[in-house]
């Protein structure tokens, strides 16, 4: 029996020893980000990505081990393991064919074999199977009883006995299954009677495609369909042909007319009544996991955009939640994102305050000393981003129109109402408006990342998988970032490798007890902080002004000592040699190569003392959207928009032009080559040029290209 090494290795184009060591350290509870980071020269430099893969792999190989453990007890229970089943079973590590091995034991609800079988047709069934007698009546009268009245009730009993072999049968099951991978066809139409709910299916009113070929995109819009009783969908492929093999299999060359003839029945009956629903639910089960991987794949890479994407950084921000009725709802933030003070102005419709808004920001910007403006891209956003930008300020202000998705989950939740628990919602959506600004990353952890609004389908995949693939994702994020120990959020300390909800509390707690942290040891002071722990975590923590330089960078604290010794030998301090990148130069790094340290993780600090607690993120840009349009009535074809990208998709990407309708770049309208996927050439909160090619109206539609500008 193969390893999990050996399997993994194989699978993933991995060498068995990097493969070996990672599984051993996942094991002993280190996390994904501080293998890829701190420990390289165990895993050969593995990434997160390899690493992660390597992760998932081991887990499914372990549950699949659980499930053979269950399957052997089953069969041994029922007394049928015989030593060539039991060493197929330890053999496949294809869960198909495993449970194709595991299904003629499996314990079953009363079908009609099962029945045939207590009347005691078995006998019978196997000797029309053996296809040898040229008279299977006269065989047939022999089983005649009270249950089994007449000839035609036992031919009949048996038959249902064979049709179900064959559906059990491992090699019939991995033909049907092999012409369903390859040549299956999915179709729908609409429900009759359902024409008036259809508007969202139109592109699949009429529906056919090989399932091989259809996109994950696609296939979760038309099971989605179904589920709503919309759509009526199928699957389909050559029975004919599929008979035909079977019948290559089970019947025999020599078998008498009368008994092929009925073994043929049987198989016919097997397939269509038991094998092919079987395995069509199969199918439909891998193409939806298929489909909810590649969509959830989407949504992870989209979250990671968003995460990363490009702070201002520590300056006061004045943060606007736009609206007409209810006004604007404004707040000043400092450097770390505390509310110094919130208002509302009335700048848009219907009050039209445009003086006293005006004077009211402008003692605001000028009494907090604002350095930025932020506004939410919801209701009123155009009209009061215009309002700003004709106010003469003192000094230069910058107005940033910021994606507000997910604020108002936010106002509302726990965390919202523990940090501002005399304020309204309105007030807590700017302040994480404003704040979403200063840091994207620090603020967006606060939120279920499902409710961001960068995912598709979201709603309709696997719910569990989803949880863990962007969990992982916000860990990652806030991992490549680093986390400032003073200033830090419990939700955003709980994401730091090794630390969790429970520690980022008594992390705060501490804090607020104590004071700033002075320096990562004092970290081994708060309650529930152990010597493992404090490795995982240390290194993605960061103190600015710290006594030791080194703790405001990405250095582990284990490593300290290498820089010690490398400023020793220079005749420097850590201070001097990280100040000056000629003594860094000069270092010879092979000469502090050790049993436990080598180059990669050397080179790893050379460039942390190059650019000490660097930030990983892009410098911010201010997007300024056409003037003219303010509406989707102002979107006309053929217009040329700036615009930014918002969410993307298996089928495009949808830019923001400056209204609250965003439009849709088709896949095919990307770029002038062929592309499998709009990650390869895009990113989330891009800067990009488009042109309309169409405006519907009616569905508040407006499709654009990137080509040809």
């Amino acid at each position: 029996m193969y390893s999990f090494e050996t399997i993994i290795s194989k699978e993933l184009n991995i060498s068995e020893k990097s493969v070996g060591s990672t599984i051993k350290l996942l094991e002993d509870g280190a996390t994904i980000p501080f293998i890829s980071r701190y420990r390289k020269e165990a895993t050969g430099s593995l990434d997160e990505v390899a690493i992660r893969d390597i992760q998932l792999r081991h887990n499914e190989l372990k549950e699949l081990v659980k499930r053979k453990e269950y399957i052997l007890d089953t069969i041994k229970a029922a007394n049928a393991l015989t030593p060539e089943l039991k060493s197929k079973i330890e053999e496949t590590f294809d869960t198909s064919i495993l449970e194709d091995l595991f299904l003629p034991f499996k314990p079953k609800r009363r079908t009609k074999a099962s029945i045939a079988r207590e009347r005691g047709l078995e006998p019978l069934a196997k000797c029309i199977m053996s296809q040898i007698s040229s008279d299977v009546e006269k065989m047939a009268q022999r089983f005649v009883t009270e249950d089994v009245v007449t000839i035609d009730d036992a031919i009949s009993g048996a038959l249902d006995i064979i049709a179900e072999w064959v559906s059990e049968s491992e090699v019939a099951r991995q033909i049907v299954r092999t012409t369903y991978n390859r040549s299956a066809v999915i179709s729908s139409h609409i429900v009759k009677g359902k024409e008036a709910d259809a508007d969202n299916y139109l592109n699949y009113k009429e529906y056919s495609q090989p399932l091989n070929k259809c996109s994950s995109h696609r296939y979760l819009a038309i099971k989605r369909g179904e589920e709503e009783g919309v759509l009526k969908v199928a699957l389909s492929v050559n029975d004919d042909d599929v008979l035909n093999r079977l019948r290559c299999v089970f019947v025999k060359k020599t078998a008498t007319t009368q008994s092929a003839d009925l073994v043929e029945f049987a198989i016919k009956d097997g397939y269509k009544r038991l094998l092919r629903p079987s395995i069509e639910t199969e199918i439909y089960g891998m193409a939806k996991v298929k489909a909810d991987d590649k969509a959830i794949e989407t949504f992870a890479e989209n979250l990671r955009q968003l995460l990363l994407s490009p702070p201002l950084g520590k300056k006061r921000v004045l943060g606007i939640d736009p609206g007409y009725r209810t006004g604007c709802k404004v707040v000043c933030l400092d450097e770390q994102g505390n509310l110094l003070h919130n208002d509302v102005i009335y700048p848009c419709q219907p009050k039209c305050d445009i003086k006293g808004a005006s004077r009211k920001v402008s003692y605001l910007v000028e009494a907090y000393k604002i350095d930025a403006i932020a506004v939410g891209n919801g209701t009123a956003s155009r009209e009061t981003e215009r309002f700003l930008q004709n106010i003469h300020f003192p000094h230069k202000i910058q107005v940033f129109v910021v994606n507000e998705s997910g604020a108002s989950i936010y106002s509302a939740s726990k965390v919202a109402r523990e940090e501002f628990p005399d304020k309204d919602v309105t007030v807590r959506g700017a302040v994480s408006i404003g704040r979403r600004l200063i840091d994207p990353l620090a603020e967006l952890v606060k939120i279920d990342p499902k409710s961001i609004g960068v995912g598709q389908y979201q709603h309709d995949v696997d719910q569990a998988k989803l949880k863990d693939a962007l969990d992982y994702t916000v860990e990652s994020c806030v991992n490549t970032v680093g986390v400032n120990l003073n200033t830090a959020s419990i939700q955003l300390l709980s994401y730091v490798s090794g630390v969790g909800p429970l520690l980022a509390l008594n992390i705060v707690n501490y804090r607020k007890e104590n004071g700033y942290f002075k320096s990562r040891q004092e970290l081994m002071n708060v309650p529930r902080m152990g010597a493992k722990t404090f490795q995982l975590c240390a290194g993605f923590l960061r103190i600015p002004g710290a006594e030791c330089e080194l703790d405001n960078t990405a250095v582990h604290p284990e490593s300290y000592y290498l820089i010690s010794q490398m400023a020793d030998d220079l005749n420097c301090s850590i201070s001097q040699l990280i100040a000056d990148k000629n003594l860094q130069k000069s270092i010879d790094l092979s000469k502090y190569v050790d049993d436990k340290v080598g180059l990669p993780t050397l080179n790893d600090i050379m460039l942390e003392l190059e650019k000490p607690g660097r930030d990983p993120r892009s410098t911010i840009k201010v997007m300024n959207f056409d003037e003219k349009i303010k509406t989707i009535e102002d979107v006309k074809t053929g217009m040329m928009l700036n615009g930014i990208i918002n969410n993307l998709t298996d089928f495009g990407a949808f830019v923001d032009i400056g209204i609250k309708e965003s439009g849709l770049v088709h896949i095919s309208q990307i770029c002038e080559h062929y592309i499998s996927s709009p990650t390869e050439v895009v990113s989330i909160h891009q800067h990009v040029k488009v042109k309309v090619l169409d405006v519907d109206l009616l569905r508040k539609r407006i499709s654009l290209t990137m080509k040809d500008i």
